[in-house]
């Protein structure tokens, strides 16, 4: 039986990407209004991974005709291993891309001209995930264990840093669980809405420890080319506006839109799609605590400092900046 996992938020470093970016923001994006077929404004929105559940509500938006209503016809592009979403966006590829607070912030400080637009996720669902037996019971007994993660995950440095952590060895995330299932003593970065469906399907018992448990709780967002935003601050208002009712809906009727993702990603399959709703419904990382869908999309500033603050004092961002330059708030409710 063959474990694959088919999808991650991907963190992965983008600095060898950003020296041909910035070379290509040298030449000015068209100031001319989108292009537009059957009278719909086309936009485009990059994935951070193939489709999936927890893209459930733009997914929703497209087939509840959301988008379409608001004179949008989005595409949600697919992302593969080891691309980066936010040098896509802000080179053309995409008027629109998900990722991270803490990712966003680190774009903006290294010269990337892009801005979050609302929260997907109010809590990150990034976890570490260790056997039932392990010894590990907390962050402070990771010293002297290897961690598989992606390359640079900046919550690793953070974990480090915290518990004066000195001797963590990490190894690269291999995007799968086999290790896991062949060594008691395996530890591996996930998503707790995902490598624990099929860890629970093995058969095997496990326990997780999310990230934000530790204080390192970013939030995760889709943002804009600042360009685009200004130009067509309209246009940002509308996919705002679709993608939060879209979230909304998805959580209350998930099936419309979990039948198009698992046609446009095969690699699915539908208890483990009901495994991640549940997931995502149980740790409130939609809505957050509120769970009536009040929140769905809020950004705070107070969030947005606290983590700029953790990336500056972890020396991820060498040049300060302002964290209120890597988002807005003006286009949500």
């Amino acid at each position: 039986m063959k474990f694959s996992i088919h999808r991650r938020f991907l963190i992965a470093p983008f600095a060898s990407a950003l020296l041909a970016v910035l070379s290509m923001l040298t030449a000015c994006h068209s100031n001319q209004p989108p292009a537009s077929s059957n009278g719909l404004i086309q936009v485009r929105l990059q994935a951070d991974w193939f489709p999936q559940p927890e893209h459930g509500g733009f997914y929703t938006a497209i087939v509840k005709g959301y988008y379409q209503a608001e004179g949008l016809d989005v595409t949600i592009l697919p992302l593969g291993q080891y691309t980066s979403v936010p040098p896509l966006v802000a080179s053309g590829g995409a008027e629109f891309g998900l990722g991270s607070s803490d990712q966003i912030l680190v774009a903006v400080s290294n010269g990337l001209p892009l801005a979050a637009i609302g929260a997907t996720m109010q809590h990150d669902p990034q976890a570490i995930m260790v056997h039932k037996d392990s010894p590990v019971h907390g962050f402070a007994s990771l010293e002297g264990k290897s961690i598989a993660a992606q390359p640079g995950a900046i919550w690793l440095k953070f974990i480090e840093s915290k518990y004066s952590l000195k001797e963590v060895r990490e190894t690269p995330a291999t995007h799968s669980i086999a290790n896991f299932l062949a060594d008691p003593n395996y530890i591996q970065q996930i998503f707790v809405t995902s490598e624990p469906y099929f860890v629970k399907k093995a058969g095997v018992e496990y326990r997780t420890m999310l990230i934000s448990s530790a204080g390192y709780d970013p939030y995760r967002v889709y943002f804009v080319r600042k360009d685009y935003m200004e130009q067509h601050p309209g246009v940002v208002a509308k996919f705002v506006r679709a993608t939060i009712k879209g979230w909304k809906e998805y959580l209350r009727d998930p099936g419309p839109a979990n039948a198009l993702i698992l046609k446009l990603n095969p690699a699915q399959n539908p208890e483990q799609m009901q495994f991640t709703l549940q997931a995502l419904k149980d740790g409130n990382f939609i809505t957050g605590p509120d769970t009536s869908g009040a929140e769905i999309g809020n950004m705070t500033p107070e969030r947005w400092a606290a983590t700029n603050q953790q990336l500056t004092a972890l020396g991820v961002i060498r040049k300060p900046i302002d964290p209120t330059s890597a988002y807005t708030l003006k286009f949500l409710p």
